[in-house]
């Protein structure tokens, strides 16, 4: 399946990525934490919604295009920051970016990402936004803030979900490491993955590039893996949130919240967005899904600052629904992995190409032709399913 017109949704670049990528880094994307209860619920909520067919109704002029934070979109969907991204395809976040820039959506760059900032501001030219693990070298941060700021970064989104990181049984049991140790096990998985091991030993980058080389101290991967597991900073609170909001003078977007009250705090310490998002379901084992805690806080904090929402994304189906519970944009990681990993950035582009035309269909079929027109009456309920569920 070498051709993307063949290529007709997200599961075909799922399957074609996993025999493509190297386990551990396949495992890595395709996994949550613990029992992965989490991770399921987030695709099996969002499926659970029906969708209300109209007819007799010109559908013939439709629009998909909307605006993110004030960017011009063509449709309300960005690539969400993804960690090792460039250990799905050699120059992985590159690729990604270039797809995205050319697609019209945004791209999302990872603090833990393989091509550094400056490797994806070389290779683009529309800006693009970067995402922020405070750690507890602040002085390290107050420079990669710095970096993004000169790099022309329009946004910086801040992940509060990971002061501490789950537990991800398979990324043990695989040895996750960057690049991969050479051990017997690995050599073997590698030999099956040609195309893959092509790319990689065509390319420099193969490390942490936000990091290695930037923090004294830190010049090999050997000492990254302790100094990842010391920096991540649980001291971290709303008053790091006005810190950041105080230094950067761009759009800032809190990630990680799932309460209505989290949603006020962000907004209250100078949030301009807020996502409603469990890390895929890669943390906290056992939290709602994103879609049911969507509506509560797109009704809490809606009027004062973007709702967007992650997890669980897998169709353009899937956008639609969380569009019309209330969420402004919603974000794509696994989805785009998937594509990149498969097929580098024709498989990102694909991606983006098939939950376009999933939007459009299922939005017309809805008897509604412009996105900004979605609201609770598509689905079948015609408001709020998850507030009807009983409390336990």
């Amino acid at each position: 399946m070498n051709r993307p017109e063949r290529i007709t949704c997200v599961e075909d670049l799922r399957q074609l990525a996993r025999r493509r990528v190297p386990r551990m880094f396949y495992d890595y994307v395709d996994a949550g934490a613990y029992t992965e209860a989490t991770y399921q619920a987030n695709q099996r909520d969002l499926a659970s919604l029906n969708f209300v067919q109209r007819v007799g109704i010109d559908i013939s002029n439709r629009s998909l295009t909307d605006t993110i934070l004030g960017q011009q979109v063509t449709m309300p969907l960005a690539l969400a920051p993804t960690g090792l991204t460039g250990m799905q395809h050699a120059d992985g976040e590159i690729l990604a970016a270039r797809a995205a820039q050319a697609f019209g959506v945004p791209f999302t760059l990872s603090s833990m990402s393989i091509c550094s900032i400056e490797d994806v501001a070389q290779a683009t030219s529309a800006p693009f936004w970067f995402q922020l693990y405070v750690m507890k070298d602040r002085a390290f941060i107050e420079r990669l803030v710095a970096r993004a700021h000169a790099a022309g970064c329009t946004a910086l989104v801040l992940t509060v979900d990971l002061q501490v990181q789950g537990q991800r049984h398979k990324d043990i049991l695989n040895g996750l490491s960057t690049p991969p140790k050479p051990t017997l096990m690995n050599l073997l998985n590698l030999a099956t993955k040609p195309r893959w091991c092509w790319g990689m030993a065509r390319t420099s980058r193969r490390t942490f590039g936000n990091i290695v080389g930037h923090v004294d101290g830190i010049e090999d991967v050997s000492s990254l893996a302790g100094w990842v597991a010391e920096q991540f900073d649980q001291t971290l609170s709303w008053k790091d949130v006005r810190w950041l909001r105080e230094m950067w003078n761009r759009k800032l977007i809190v990630k990680g919240v799932m309460t209505p009250d989290d949603a006020q705090s962000a907004i209250d310490h100078g949030a301009d967005a807020v996502i409603v998002s469990n890390h895929g379901g890669r943390q906290l084992d056992g939290a709602p899904s994103s879609i049911s805690a969507l509506p509560t806080i797109a009704e809490r904090v809606g009027q004062q600052a973007e709702v967007h929402i992650d997890g669980g994304i897998r169709s353009g189906q899937d956008l639609l629904r969380a569009r019309a519970l209330g969420a402004q944009a919603a974000y794509i990681g696994r989805p785009f992995l998937y594509g990149l990993g498969a097929m580098g950035q024709v498989g990102v582009r694909r991606c983006l190409e098939i939950i376009h035309r999933e939007l459009d269909i299922t939005m017309a079929l809805c008897g509604v032709t412009n996105i900004k027109d979605v609201d609770p009456s598509i689905l079948t309920t015609g408001a709020d399913p998850f507030r009807r569920r009983p409390t336990l």
